[in-house]
Protein backbone atom coordinates (compact mmCIF):
# COMPACT_ATOMS: atom_id res chain seq x y z
CA UNK A 1 0.00 0.00 0.00
CA UNK A 2 1.49 3.47 -0.89
CA UNK A 3 1.29 5.77 2.71
CA UNK A 4 1.94 9.42 2.28
CA UNK A 5 5.49 9.84 3.96
CA UNK A 6 6.66 13.73 5.48
CA UNK A 7 8.11 15.64 2.98
CA UNK A 8 12.06 15.44 2.62
CA UNK A 9 12.43 18.89 3.25
CA UNK A 10 10.31 18.65 7.01
CA UNK A 11 12.55 15.92 8.11
CA UNK A 12 15.31 17.24 10.69
CA UNK A 13 18.51 17.02 9.51
CA UNK A 14 20.01 14.57 12.31
CA UNK A 15 16.96 11.79 11.90
CA UNK A 16 17.72 11.55 7.76
CA UNK A 17 19.02 8.41 7.09
CA UNK A 18 19.96 7.95 3.18
CA UNK A 19 17.89 4.84 1.25
CA UNK A 20 20.20 4.30 -1.03
CA UNK A 21 23.03 6.04 -3.35
CA UNK A 22 21.72 8.54 -5.58
CA UNK A 23 24.14 8.17 -8.54
CA UNK A 24 22.10 5.45 -10.95
CA UNK A 25 25.55 3.96 -11.62
CA UNK A 26 26.43 3.12 -8.63
CA UNK A 27 25.74 -0.54 -7.43
CA UNK A 28 24.38 0.64 -3.96
CA UNK A 29 21.72 2.55 -6.05
CA UNK A 30 19.54 -0.44 -6.54
CA UNK A 31 20.74 -3.49 -4.48
CA UNK A 32 18.37 -4.37 -1.87
CA UNK A 33 20.90 -5.04 1.14
CA UNK A 34 21.34 -1.70 3.75
CA UNK A 35 23.19 1.31 2.33
CA UNK A 36 26.48 2.10 3.88
CA UNK A 37 27.35 6.17 3.98
CA UNK A 38 29.01 8.09 6.21
CA UNK A 39 27.93 11.83 6.95
CA UNK A 40 30.34 14.86 5.49
CA UNK A 41 29.34 18.03 7.03
CA UNK A 42 26.47 20.28 5.59
CA UNK A 43 25.41 23.26 3.82
CA UNK A 44 22.78 26.21 4.09
CA UNK A 45 20.81 26.57 1.51
CA UNK A 46 19.07 30.13 0.71
CA UNK A 47 16.64 28.80 -1.90
CA UNK A 48 14.84 26.37 1.22
CA UNK A 49 14.73 29.49 3.62
CA UNK A 50 19.00 29.03 5.04
CA UNK A 51 18.00 25.36 6.43
CA UNK A 52 20.86 23.18 7.37
CA UNK A 53 21.18 20.43 4.62
CA UNK A 54 23.23 17.47 5.69
CA UNK A 55 25.73 15.52 3.31
CA UNK A 56 26.71 12.43 3.00
CA UNK A 57 29.27 9.87 1.31
CA UNK A 58 28.60 6.81 -0.37
CA UNK A 59 31.23 4.10 0.69
CA UNK A 60 30.91 2.27 -2.09
CA UNK A 61 31.52 4.53 -5.04
CA UNK A 62 33.06 7.15 -2.96
CA UNK A 63 30.72 10.29 -4.33
CA UNK A 64 29.37 12.65 -2.09
CA UNK A 65 26.10 13.74 -2.09
CA UNK A 66 23.07 15.28 0.41
CA UNK A 67 19.52 15.28 1.94
CA UNK A 68 18.37 17.47 -1.42
CA UNK A 69 18.84 15.00 -4.01
CA UNK A 70 16.82 12.85 -2.44
CA UNK A 71 13.82 15.55 -2.65
CA UNK A 72 11.53 16.48 -5.95
CA UNK A 73 12.74 19.93 -5.33
CA UNK A 74 16.31 18.75 -6.09
CA UNK A 75 18.34 21.67 -8.02
CA UNK A 76 15.50 24.34 -8.21
CA UNK A 77 15.89 27.90 -7.40
CA UNK A 78 12.00 28.01 -6.47
CA UNK A 79 10.91 25.32 -5.07
CA UNK A 80 7.71 26.68 -3.79
CA UNK A 81 6.86 27.10 -7.65
CA UNK A 82 6.10 23.32 -7.52
CA UNK A 83 2.64 22.50 -5.99
CA UNK A 84 1.42 25.48 -7.55
CA UNK A 85 1.98 24.59 -10.93
CA UNK A 86 1.17 21.27 -10.74
CA UNK A 87 -2.60 22.43 -9.59
CA UNK A 88 -2.83 25.21 -11.57
CA UNK A 89 -1.83 22.51 -14.54
CA UNK A 90 -5.46 20.46 -13.90
CA UNK A 91 -7.30 23.56 -12.95
CA UNK A 92 -7.53 24.60 -16.39
CA UNK A 93 -4.78 27.59 -16.49
CA UNK A 94 -2.37 27.82 -19.31
CA UNK A 95 1.39 28.25 -18.94
CA UNK A 96 1.66 31.60 -19.26
CA UNK A 97 -1.69 32.45 -16.98
CA UNK A 98 0.35 30.41 -14.48
CA UNK A 99 3.17 32.40 -14.90
CA UNK A 100 1.57 35.86 -14.71
CA UNK A 101 -0.08 34.26 -11.50
CA UNK A 102 3.04 33.06 -9.58
CA UNK A 103 5.34 35.54 -10.77
CA UNK A 104 7.50 33.65 -12.96
CA UNK A 105 8.58 33.18 -16.35
CA UNK A 106 6.33 30.92 -18.79
CA UNK A 107 9.54 29.08 -19.99
CA UNK A 108 9.81 28.10 -15.81
CA UNK A 109 6.52 26.40 -15.90
CA UNK A 110 6.94 24.79 -18.90
CA UNK A 111 10.34 23.51 -17.61
CA UNK A 112 8.94 22.44 -14.01
CA UNK A 113 6.06 20.45 -16.02
CA UNK A 114 8.29 18.46 -17.44
CA UNK A 115 9.53 17.64 -14.64
CA UNK A 116 6.34 16.80 -12.81
CA UNK A 117 5.43 14.84 -15.57
CA UNK A 118 8.32 12.46 -14.90
CA UNK A 119 7.46 12.54 -11.29
CA UNK A 120 3.64 11.54 -11.89
CA UNK A 121 4.68 8.81 -14.43
CA UNK A 122 7.02 7.19 -12.38
CA UNK A 123 4.48 7.19 -9.55
CA UNK A 124 1.99 5.39 -11.34
CA UNK A 125 4.18 2.87 -12.34
CA UNK A 126 4.75 2.66 -8.65
CA UNK A 127 1.11 2.02 -7.49
CA UNK A 128 0.98 -0.72 -10.36
CA UNK A 129 3.80 -2.69 -8.94
CA UNK A 130 1.65 -2.64 -5.46
CA UNK A 131 -1.35 -4.15 -7.24
CA UNK A 132 -2.03 -8.10 -7.25
CA UNK A 133 -4.52 -8.74 -9.50
CA UNK A 134 -7.33 -6.73 -11.71
CA UNK A 135 -10.55 -8.43 -10.43
CA UNK A 136 -12.85 -5.81 -12.80
CA UNK A 137 -13.64 -5.26 -16.38
CA UNK A 138 -11.28 -2.39 -17.90
CA UNK A 139 -12.81 0.01 -19.97
CA UNK A 140 -10.33 0.94 -23.02
CA UNK A 141 -10.56 4.25 -25.88
CA UNK A 142 -8.20 6.06 -27.41
CA UNK A 143 -8.37 10.05 -26.09
CA UNK A 144 -7.78 11.90 -29.61
CA UNK A 145 -5.98 15.17 -29.72
CA UNK A 146 -3.17 16.82 -31.78
CA UNK A 147 -0.20 18.62 -31.83
CA UNK A 148 2.02 21.02 -33.26
CA UNK A 149 -1.42 20.78 -36.56
CA UNK A 150 -4.27 19.09 -36.83
CA UNK A 151 -2.51 17.10 -39.32
CA UNK A 152 -0.54 15.42 -36.52
CA UNK A 153 -3.06 13.58 -34.38
CA UNK A 154 -1.43 11.82 -31.40
CA UNK A 155 -4.00 8.68 -29.70
CA UNK A 156 -3.71 8.58 -25.83
CA UNK A 157 -4.97 4.81 -25.18
CA UNK A 158 -6.36 4.88 -21.48
CA UNK A 159 -8.02 1.77 -19.56
CA UNK A 160 -9.93 2.64 -16.76
CA UNK A 161 -11.78 -0.09 -14.20
CA UNK A 162 -15.49 -0.23 -14.36
CA UNK A 163 -15.68 -0.58 -10.63
CA UNK A 164 -12.96 1.48 -9.32
CA UNK A 165 -12.47 4.01 -11.92
CA UNK A 166 -8.85 3.63 -11.49
CA UNK A 167 -6.64 4.24 -14.91
CA UNK A 168 -4.40 1.63 -15.14
CA UNK A 169 -2.60 2.77 -18.07
CA UNK A 170 -1.57 4.94 -20.90
CA UNK A 171 -0.13 4.48 -24.47
CA UNK A 172 0.50 6.65 -27.05
CA UNK A 173 -0.54 6.50 -31.02
CA UNK A 174 1.24 8.91 -33.22
CA UNK A 175 -1.17 8.98 -36.45
CA UNK A 176 -2.06 10.85 -39.53
CA UNK A 177 -5.38 13.07 -39.94
CA UNK A 178 -8.03 11.31 -41.21
CA UNK A 179 -10.94 12.17 -43.51
CA UNK A 180 -11.97 15.00 -46.18
CA UNK A 181 -10.25 17.82 -46.27
CA UNK A 182 -11.17 20.95 -47.29
CA UNK A 183 -9.69 22.67 -50.87
CA UNK A 184 -7.52 25.09 -48.57
CA UNK A 185 -6.33 21.85 -46.41
CA UNK A 186 -5.80 19.94 -49.79
CA UNK A 187 -2.79 21.83 -50.58
CA UNK A 188 -0.48 21.77 -47.34
CA UNK A 189 1.84 24.46 -46.91
CA UNK A 190 4.47 21.85 -45.72
CA UNK A 191 4.71 18.02 -45.89
CA UNK A 192 2.49 15.66 -43.89
CA UNK A 193 3.88 13.86 -41.47
CA UNK A 194 4.87 10.45 -42.45
CA UNK A 195 1.94 8.15 -42.14
CA UNK A 196 2.88 4.97 -39.26
CA UNK A 197 0.88 1.98 -40.11
CA UNK A 198 -0.81 0.26 -37.55
CA UNK A 199 0.24 2.53 -34.62
CA UNK A 200 -3.23 1.99 -33.08
CA UNK A 201 -2.87 -1.66 -33.41
CA UNK A 202 1.01 -1.64 -31.45
CA UNK A 203 -0.65 1.38 -29.00
CA UNK A 204 -3.34 -1.42 -28.08
CA UNK A 205 -1.02 -4.60 -27.64
CA UNK A 206 1.22 -2.76 -25.46
CA UNK A 207 -1.31 -1.52 -23.28
CA UNK A 208 -3.13 -5.72 -23.57
CA UNK A 209 0.45 -7.07 -22.38
CA UNK A 210 1.34 -4.19 -19.51
CA UNK A 211 -2.58 -5.83 -18.04
CA UNK A 212 -1.81 -9.24 -19.11
CA UNK A 213 0.99 -8.78 -16.45
CA UNK A 214 -0.98 -7.34 -13.82
CA UNK A 215 -3.64 -9.44 -14.07
CA UNK A 216 -3.60 -12.92 -12.33
CA UNK A 217 -6.09 -14.87 -15.19
CA UNK A 218 -8.18 -13.48 -17.83
CA UNK A 219 -9.74 -10.23 -17.58
CA UNK A 220 -12.86 -8.77 -19.57
CA UNK A 221 -11.45 -6.01 -22.17
CA UNK A 222 -14.42 -3.56 -23.19
CA UNK A 223 -14.28 -1.42 -25.80
CA UNK A 224 -16.09 0.15 -28.46
CA UNK A 225 -16.07 -1.12 -32.11
CA UNK A 226 -13.02 -0.01 -33.67
CA UNK A 227 -11.24 -2.30 -35.85
CA UNK A 228 -7.87 -1.74 -34.58
CA UNK A 229 -8.50 -3.03 -31.15
CA UNK A 230 -10.16 -6.06 -32.34
CA UNK A 231 -7.06 -6.98 -34.57
CA UNK A 232 -4.70 -6.20 -31.68
CA UNK A 233 -6.28 -8.77 -29.51
CA UNK A 234 -6.37 -11.68 -32.53
CA UNK A 235 -2.65 -11.11 -32.69
CA UNK A 236 -2.31 -12.83 -28.85
CA UNK A 237 -2.85 -17.06 -28.48
CA UNK A 238 -6.48 -18.03 -27.47
CA UNK A 239 -5.19 -18.60 -24.20
CA UNK A 240 -3.71 -15.25 -23.12
CA UNK A 241 -5.87 -12.94 -25.04
CA UNK A 242 -8.25 -10.89 -22.54
CA UNK A 243 -12.34 -11.61 -23.29
CA UNK A 244 -13.17 -8.79 -25.68
CA UNK A 245 -16.74 -7.45 -25.37
CA UNK A 246 -17.86 -4.44 -27.97
CA UNK A 247 -19.97 -2.16 -27.68
CA UNK A 248 -20.58 -0.28 -31.47
CA UNK A 249 -20.82 3.14 -31.39
CA UNK A 250 -24.82 3.54 -32.65
CA UNK A 251 -25.63 6.78 -35.10
CA UNK A 252 -26.69 9.80 -33.20
CA UNK A 253 -29.59 12.13 -33.45
CA UNK A 254 -33.11 11.57 -35.24
CA UNK A 255 -33.79 7.71 -36.00
CA UNK A 256 -31.11 6.88 -33.49
CA UNK A 257 -31.80 3.40 -31.95
CA UNK A 258 -31.76 4.57 -28.13
CA UNK A 259 -31.47 1.42 -26.49
CA UNK A 260 -28.11 0.70 -28.51
CA UNK A 261 -26.90 3.99 -27.55
CA UNK A 262 -27.77 4.16 -23.96
CA UNK A 263 -26.03 0.61 -23.71
CA UNK A 264 -22.79 1.66 -24.88
CA UNK A 265 -22.59 4.68 -22.63
CA UNK A 266 -23.46 2.56 -19.84
CA UNK A 267 -20.58 0.36 -20.29
CA UNK A 268 -17.99 2.64 -21.67
CA UNK A 269 -18.82 5.73 -18.77
CA UNK A 270 -15.56 5.39 -16.97
CA UNK A 271 -13.24 6.16 -19.72
CA UNK A 272 -15.93 8.68 -21.29
CA UNK A 273 -16.13 10.51 -18.16
CA UNK A 274 -11.78 10.75 -17.94
CA UNK A 275 -11.73 12.10 -21.06
CA UNK A 276 -14.36 14.56 -20.50
CA UNK A 277 -12.41 15.97 -17.45
CA UNK A 278 -9.30 16.04 -19.32
CA UNK A 279 -10.91 18.26 -22.18
CA UNK A 280 -12.22 20.60 -19.16
CA UNK A 281 -9.21 20.43 -16.31
CA UNK A 282 -6.24 20.80 -18.74
CA UNK A 283 -5.77 24.25 -21.21
CA UNK A 284 -4.67 22.35 -24.11
CA UNK A 285 -6.78 19.51 -24.59
CA UNK A 286 -9.77 22.31 -25.36
CA UNK A 287 -12.15 22.09 -28.27
CA UNK A 288 -11.32 25.32 -28.88
CA UNK A 289 -8.06 26.92 -27.25
CA UNK A 290 -4.52 28.57 -28.48
CA UNK A 291 -2.86 26.68 -25.96
CA UNK A 292 -3.17 23.14 -27.88
CA UNK A 293 0.10 21.03 -27.38
CA UNK A 294 3.32 21.62 -29.73
CA UNK A 295 5.33 18.81 -29.01
CA UNK A 296 4.09 15.07 -28.01
CA UNK A 297 6.55 14.98 -25.14
CA UNK A 298 4.45 17.86 -23.06
CA UNK A 299 1.15 16.27 -24.28
CA UNK A 300 2.60 12.77 -22.78
CA UNK A 301 4.10 14.51 -19.78
CA UNK A 302 0.73 16.30 -18.96
CA UNK A 303 -1.84 13.55 -19.42
CA UNK A 304 0.76 11.46 -16.74
CA UNK A 305 0.31 14.34 -14.18
CA UNK A 306 -3.52 13.86 -15.04
CA UNK A 307 -3.92 10.20 -14.38
CA UNK A 308 -1.97 10.94 -11.42
CA UNK A 309 -4.65 13.63 -9.80
CA UNK A 310 -7.75 11.39 -11.51
CA UNK A 311 -6.31 8.52 -9.42
CA UNK A 312 -4.76 9.62 -6.01
CA UNK A 313 -6.12 13.27 -5.32
CA UNK A 314 -9.86 14.00 -6.76
CA UNK A 315 -12.25 12.28 -5.03
CA UNK A 316 -15.05 10.03 -7.41
CA UNK A 317 -17.50 12.85 -7.17
CA UNK A 318 -17.43 16.53 -5.82
CA UNK A 319 -21.59 16.86 -6.66
CA UNK A 320 -21.72 14.13 -3.89
CA UNK A 321 -18.91 15.12 -1.61
CA UNK A 322 -17.42 11.74 -1.76
CA UNK A 323 -13.84 12.42 -1.09
CA UNK A 324 -12.53 8.35 -1.84
CA UNK A 325 -10.15 8.30 -4.74
CA UNK A 326 -10.32 5.46 -6.95
CA UNK A 327 -6.70 4.28 -5.51
CA UNK A 328 -8.69 3.79 -2.22
CA UNK A 329 -11.57 1.36 -3.74
CA UNK A 330 -8.62 -0.41 -5.04
CA UNK A 331 -6.89 -0.39 -1.84
CA UNK A 332 -3.89 1.19 -2.70
CA UNK A 333 -4.14 4.13 0.10
CA UNK A 334 -6.34 4.67 3.20
CA UNK A 335 -7.06 9.01 2.23
CA UNK A 336 -6.39 10.94 -0.67
CA UNK A 337 -3.69 12.18 -1.31
CA UNK A 338 -2.65 15.95 -1.11
CA UNK A 339 -0.08 17.43 -3.46
CA UNK A 340 2.59 17.34 -0.61
CA UNK A 341 2.15 13.57 -0.82
CA UNK A 342 2.74 13.21 -4.13
CA UNK A 343 5.81 15.61 -4.14
CA UNK A 344 6.81 14.07 -0.81
CA UNK A 345 9.98 12.23 -2.28
CA UNK A 346 11.74 11.60 -5.17
CA UNK A 347 11.80 8.81 -6.97
CA UNK A 348 14.13 7.52 -9.17
CA UNK A 349 13.53 5.46 -12.61
CA UNK A 350 16.75 3.01 -11.71
CA UNK A 351 14.64 2.01 -8.83
CA UNK A 352 11.32 1.55 -10.55
CA UNK A 353 10.30 -0.86 -13.70
CA UNK A 354 8.96 1.26 -16.74
CA UNK A 355 6.25 -0.61 -18.46
CA UNK A 356 6.95 -0.95 -22.07
CA UNK A 357 6.36 2.60 -23.95
CA UNK A 358 6.45 4.34 -20.70
CA UNK A 359 10.68 4.50 -20.77
CA UNK A 360 10.58 6.44 -24.04
CA UNK A 361 8.20 8.76 -22.35
CA UNK A 362 10.22 9.41 -19.02
CA UNK A 363 13.32 10.42 -22.00
CA UNK A 364 11.00 12.15 -24.22
CA UNK A 365 11.46 10.15 -26.90
CA UNK A 366 8.22 10.52 -28.60
CA UNK A 367 9.05 13.11 -30.89
CA UNK A 368 7.12 15.94 -33.11
CA UNK A 369 9.37 15.88 -36.43
CA UNK A 370 7.12 18.93 -37.95
CA UNK A 371 8.41 21.07 -34.81
CA UNK A 372 11.96 20.61 -35.80
CA UNK A 373 14.16 20.57 -32.29
CA UNK A 374 12.50 17.84 -29.70
CA UNK A 375 14.43 18.11 -26.40
CA UNK A 376 15.13 14.97 -24.92
CA UNK A 377 15.84 14.09 -21.41
CA UNK A 378 19.56 12.77 -21.34
CA UNK A 379 19.99 13.83 -17.22
CA UNK A 380 22.44 10.91 -15.70
CA UNK A 381 22.07 12.71 -12.13
CA UNK A 382 18.81 15.31 -11.79
CA UNK A 383 15.63 14.35 -13.49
Amino acid sequence: MLRPSQPVEGRRPDRFRPPHCPRIRCLAHRLPRRFRYKKSGSYYCEASGRRRIPRFVCKLCGHTFSRQSFSCTYYMKRPELLIPIAAGLVAGSAHRQIARTLGCAPSTVTRLAARIGRHTLLLQALALGELDDIDEPVVFDHFETFVFSQDDRLGIGTTVGQGSWFVYTMDPAPHRRAGRRSARRAAPRRPLPERIPGAVVRSTQRVIRLLCSLASGQFEFVSDDHPSYSAAIRSFPADSRPWHRVYPNPKRGPGADLARARERDRAMFPVDLLHKLWRHSQAHQRRETIAFGRRSNAVLERAALMVVWRNFVKGVSERRNDPTTPAMRLGLTEAPLSWRDVFAKRLFPGRIHLPEGWARIYRRDWTTPAVGRNTRHRLVHAY
